[in-house]
């Protein structure tokens, strides 16, 4: 591994190519903080997808790209004369050692909970209003539900336990199922939801993985039923039903 003066010389390379493209690059100099966003988008999305294969070097590669765009930002912000990358990084440096009182203070803490609950009490005392302030409005539904009960428990407002949480998610299907009303039924939906996500975070799963790894389950085995429809002449988009799930079935054992 690379010693921190290499380290602290590769990243000064980087600042110095960041400056070097915004003066000489036309596609560089036209990008704007709103220009850039979607992308940042897609790479964090890039860099989950690599997290959940496990692929080390694609992760490697992945945060380089989530990299540059945060020193993208922070170059404009340096030519609106309103911060530079060492603003942010000075400003996230007071803010960790804030937070961790533990460490850096005469705090005592006996777990991970308990940091985690002292980390809220801190927010607040920073000036955030609520609890939930700090989740991103644009966060996907599931991730920011996860999101949500997180924050709620760090103030004690959780469950005793997972069973406990079950019992919740039960309650909301059997409402769901009670419900005619459409729109009503689409909120007691989002009940159920809810409850899953709530269910599944206290005990220990992360609920954007489970889905993500099915969702990719789940395309496999589908482009698998494709290809045993072309090996046999057939056209799945002619098969009845009972044929589909015969060629599903055949797909799986091929997983």
């Amino acid at each position: 591994m690379n010693t921190k003066q290499e380290k602290l010389d590769a990243f000064g390379r980087l600042l110095d190519i960041m400056d070097d493209l915004r003066e000489k690059c036309p596609w560089d100099k036209k990008q704007t903080l709103e220009s850039l966003r979607h992308l940042t988008l897609e790479e964090t999305y890039e860099l989950s997808d690599a997290i959940l294969k496990n692929d080390l070097q694609e992760i490697k590669k992945e945060l380089g790209d989530v990299l540059l765009h945060l020193v993208f930002y922070a170059k404009i912000g340096s030519e609106k004369q309103s911060f530079d990358i060492a603003d942010v990084i000075n400003s996230l440096n007071e803010k960790l050692i804030f937070r961790h009182p533990h460490i850096y203070g005469d705090t005592t803490v006996k777990d991970e909970e308990e940091v985690k609950q002292n980390w809220e009490k801190l927010k607040l005392k920073e000036g955030n209003t609520s609890i939930l302030g700090g989740v991103p409005k644009s966060l996907p539904s599931l991730v920011k539900a996860y999101r949500i009960q997180d924050k709620v428990k760090g103030i004690g407002f959780e469950f005793h336990d997972a069973e406990d949480a079950w019992k919740k998610v039960d309650e909301e299907i059997q409402e769901f199922h009670q419900e005619t009303d459409p729109e009503k039924k689409e909120t007691e939906l989002g009940d159920v939801f809810f409850s899953l996500i709530n269910y599944a975070r206290i005990s220990g799963i992360n609920p954007d993985s489970a889905l993500e790894k099915t969702n990719n389950k789940f395309i496999s085995r589908f482009q698998k039923m494709e290809t045993l429809a072309v090996e046999n002449n057939m056209n799945l988009a002619e098969l009845s039903l009972e044929e589909k799930d015969v060629l599903w079935e055949k797909a799986k054992l091929l997983q």
